[in-house]
């Protein structure tokens, strides 16, 4: 009947017999008489199918009854187990591994009393055998043992690290043992564990003089894995502290194995979180402990930096040549991580860091007996940019000494010229409180902006100087404009590094006087002005769009930071240095007012072109932004402009733009009637769109309905125009609310929770609202229903609070006429639910966070989730 019910189990196709035959087997398997039918089951005639039943059986037979067995059929059970595993080693693969699987399992009970050298004797077994059995305690370490309890399976993985065929798995089995989380619990068989790993010291020298990269990686593991996991639990055993600190030290050894990351090692890297885990542990102690453990870690934390920053070197200049773009980019990353290392070891060693950083710079640049390479000092300088750029070092003393070294430096070379600027853009704060430094170091910044191989170091240099220093500037002005221009012109550097030159300019300008910026913007920009109104004249084409697009994006980052009322300064540091306000036009107005006709000349060829139009705004926008009310000159004819822009045809920049004047200037009575039309064009314009079918621009209906939230927040009365249509604008927001893009639908939800409380101190909107209302309600409980995306409940939910609040009596008749609908807003919920949740929302008329899990609770209930995992993480 065995037989029978295993030929239904694999080839009866009726499911009935195959669940029946499956759960008569399965009894059979725990069955006292499993000890007997399973090696019948594993007789070479048999089928593999059967032959893997019975190994199952013994399995389990093994694994969980253990106590069955009377202790005197032991040997039988283990010799009998091998002559069959001999007999399997070359038939079939998955029967073997489960008599492998069982193997271990009995090796695991007997262990040790009644088989103390159970690892060993498998060792004469054939190296498959041995990886199965060592993968089965791999993962049962994982699974149930706690650590006290496999101290023979781990000294066993130990054991099997010398084998060549087994380090893989013995590495996998040891690292699984010691990473368990509960290790913390058991200190001594940790601190047993010490001694077999330092014990590996040796053969990790091996492998890292035969350069075995894989042997060398798996001793690391182990090592990280203990030093990592246990670090704080090690710590506290303060007489074990010297076997502690040789395992640090072992560490060490593997942080600073030799070769280069990533091409002849790729050990160092695994090691760089331990530093993090042992310098937090260290400062968590009380301030006793805590200060025995400084005395002793210190030096290793010393010792550390030096060995980052060794391999932190790029290799000689012939062996990086011949390094593929993937390992030179491995190797800025890894470069990246020493460089978070240094910052963080900066809390442990404070100040006494960076002066040892510039000691060994000075000695090396001073030394004129033995001259370094330039390896070597690229590593020293890129350790002091690492620090210097997150910490404050205007305090440090020693920052004057390396703005002294660094004009001696030699710069020979692409990484270590792109270090040198990197590090005095690191120090620009600084400069700026010691400006007698500035002259140090600005030639060097400009002589690098020549080489495109620096354009974004030597870029993003002179940007952050102009930013910090520009009031120290003025006397450098001259130079750093005419080299700028001078690179500009030459098409030296990318798009974007272009863009942050105009910016750095800008800073540059916003702290001279107004005649010497019109002095310098003109000198600046003229060249531009020519190319464009030579390309304003061609007929449009691919490559001049491309020019057209790049000059107006050069205008605009010019404008973006040129602030000459310094809006955007941080008033503590530069209360004492303010200019004083000066008279007369804005300068970035004047050349506004020089360049509008041109750029309205460049429009009128390009108005169909979205990226054209946009770089126009842009312009605009960003000039609006950093002059605020310095602008107001220039309103009425920008208003102008944006009128006949939008007529012609409608782009969304040209909304957001509008956008940003109804914000600066509506609420201004004398700038307000240009203001007024172009807001009431731009709604006239955008209405007629939707009635042709607005699906096709949801950017256009995303920035028009940001527009009307702006109005309503800045100036509602925009919205007592009498030519103001409020019914179709709100008809045109509902309509919003069923868009299928989430950021529209965001927008027009913006749009009615500024609508909303209007109601009652404008009356067009009171009595759009009371007509409409309904509407409104539906397409919302709709959205909540299922027809929009979850991720916008909250916004929904929004609405419904606005609603509750500010139209009370109108949405309890309305809630319960959009309910009684069958179906509505989903088939999924029933009358009480939907009774439930009207009145819950009636109720809250105070706390927003309630509406909003009503609102989510109820969604899920409508689209049938509710308490299912994938709401899990909402």
């Amino acid at each position: 009947s065995l037989f029978q019910a295993l030929h239904q189990l694999y080839y009866d196709p009726n499911i009935e017999n195959k669940n029946l035959a499956q759960k008569w087997l399965m009894q059979a398997q725990v069955s006292p008489q499993a000890w007997h039918f399973s090696w019948l089951l594993l007789h070479m005639d048999k089928v593999p199918e059967i032959q893997y039943f019975g190994a199952s059986a013994l399995h389990i037979k093994i694994s969980r009854y253990w106590n069955d067995i009377p202790a005197d059929q032991y040997e039988t059970l283990k010799s009998q187990l091998f002559t069959h595993i001999t007999r399997f080693a070359s038939g079939s693969k998955i029967v073997l591994t489960r008599l492998c699987v069982a193997l271990a399992s009995l090796a695991l009970s007997m262990m040790p009393e009644a088989w103390p050298c159970a690892v060993a004797d498998m060792q004469d077994s054939p190296g498959f055998i041995k990886q199965k059995v060592l993968k089965c305690f791999s993962s049962w370490v994982q699974l149930e043992i706690p650590l006290m309890d496999c101290e023979n399976l781990i000294q066993a993985a130990f054991t099997s690290l010398q084998d060549p065929e087994l380090f893989d798995t013995a590495v996998e089995a040891v690292v699984n043992a010691i990473s368990q989380p509960d290790a913390q619990r058991y200190v001594n068989t940790l601190l047993k564990l010490i001694p077999p790993v330092l014990g590996l010291q040796e053969q990790l020298r091996q492998a890292v003089q035969s350069g075995d990269m894989e042997t060398s990686h798996g001793i690391c593991r182990i090592a990280v894995a203990l030093g990592e996991n246990h670090s704080r639990a090690l710590l506290d055993q303060v007489e074990h502290w010297q076997s502690f600190l040789a395992l640090v030290n072992m560490i060490m050894f593997c942080t600073g194995i030799p070769g280069h990351y990533p091409v002849n090692e790729t050990t160092s890297s695994l090691t760089l979180t331990f530093w993090y885990t042992l310098q937090d542990d260290i400062l968590s102690f009380e301030p006793d402990k805590q200060a025995v453990y400084q005395q002793v870690y210190r030096p290793v934390y010393f010792q550390l930096v030096d060995v980052l920053l060794h391999k932190a070197q790029f290799p000689s200049d012939e062996e990086y040549g011949f390094w593929s773009s993937d390992e030179k980019e491995q190797f800025r990353i890894y470069r990246v991580d020493i460089s978070d290392t240094l910052m963080y070891v900066y809390e442990m060693l404070g100040a006494e860091l960076l002066s040892s950083l510039y000691d060994k710079l000075g000695r090396l640049l001073t030394n004129t007996e033995q001259p370094s390479t330039w390896q070597h000092t690229e590593a020293l300088l890129y350790g002091f940019q690492s620090i210097a750029e997150t910490i404050d070092v205007n305090y440090s003393d020693v920052v004057p000494g390396l703005i002294g070294l660094i004009p001696r430096i030699s710069i020979s070379n692409v990484q270590l010229a792109d270090t040198v600027m990197f590090t005095i853009g690191a120090l620009s704060e600084w400069l700026a409180d010691h400006p007698v430094m500035i002259n140090n170091v600005l030639p060097l910044v400009l002589q690098a902006l020549g080489n495109p191989e620096l354009s974004i170091s030597s870029v993003s240099t002179l940007k952050k100087i102009c930013r910090e220093c520009k009031y120290d500037l003025p006397p450098y002005a001259a130079n750093i404009v005419a080299v700028s221009q001078e690179v500009l012109m030459k098409q030296i550097h990318k798009t974007s590094q272009c863009m942050w030159l105009m910016q750095a300019l800008g800073f540059l300008l916003s702290a001279l006087q107004v005649e010497e910026i019109l002095k310098n913007l003109h000198s600046l920009i003229t060249p531009y002005i020519q190319q464009l109104e030579k390309l304003a004249d061609e007929t449009p084409n691919p490559s001049n769009k491309l020019a057209i697009i790049h000059i107006l994006g050069l205008l605009s980052n010019l404008f973006t930071t040129l602030d000459i009322s310094h809006h955007d300064d941080d008033h503590e540091s530069t209360e004492v240095k303010k200019l004083p306000v000066q008279q007369g036009p804005n300068p970035v107005v004047v050349v506004l007012q020089q360049v509008f006709q041109l750029i309205q000349k460049v429009l009128s060829k390009w108005l169909n072109d979205a990226q054209v139009v946009e770089s126009v705004c842009a312009i605009f926008e960003k000039s609006v932004k950093t002059l605020l009310d310095d602008f107001a000159p220039m309103v009425p004819q920008l208003c102008e402009m944006l009128g006949q822009m939008y007529s012609t045809i409608p782009q969304a920049s040209a909304i957001d733009l509008t956008r940003q004047l109804v914000h600066i200037f509506a609420h201004e009575p004398a700038h307000f009637p240009p203001i007024k039309a172009l807001f009431l064009l731009v709604t006239s314009v955008t209405l007629t769109l939707f009635q042709q079918g607005p699906r096709d621009h949801p950017d256009i209906v995303d920035s028009f309905m940001q527009l009307l939230a702006q109005a309503l927040k800045r100036k509602p009365d925009l919205f007592l125009c009498s030519n103001l249509d409020v019914k179709a604008v709100f008809q045109c927001g509902v309509l919003s609310l069923k868009f299928p893009e989430a950021p529209t639908v965001k927008a027009s939800c913006g749009f009615f929770t500024e609508l909303l409380p209007r109601c009652g101190e404008i009356a067009p909107v009171g009595q759009v609202v009371h007509e409409n209302g309904k509407v409104l309600l539906q397409a919302v409980l709709e959205g909540v229903g299922g027809q929009a995306s979850r991720s916008l409940m909250d916004h929904f939910a929004e609405i419904l609070f606005a609603l509750n609040k500010h139209c009370f009596s109108y949405l309890s008749v309305w809630i319960k006429e959009a309910m009684q609908e069958d179906g509505f807003p989903s088939a999924r919920v029933s009358p009480e639910q939907k009774e439930t949740f009207s009145q819950q929302i009636l109720r809250e008329r105070v706390n927003k966070r309630r509406v909003k899990e009503m609102v989510k609770e109820f969604t899920l209930l409508c689209r049938g989730l509710h308490g299912t995992e994938y709401t899990a993480d909402y």
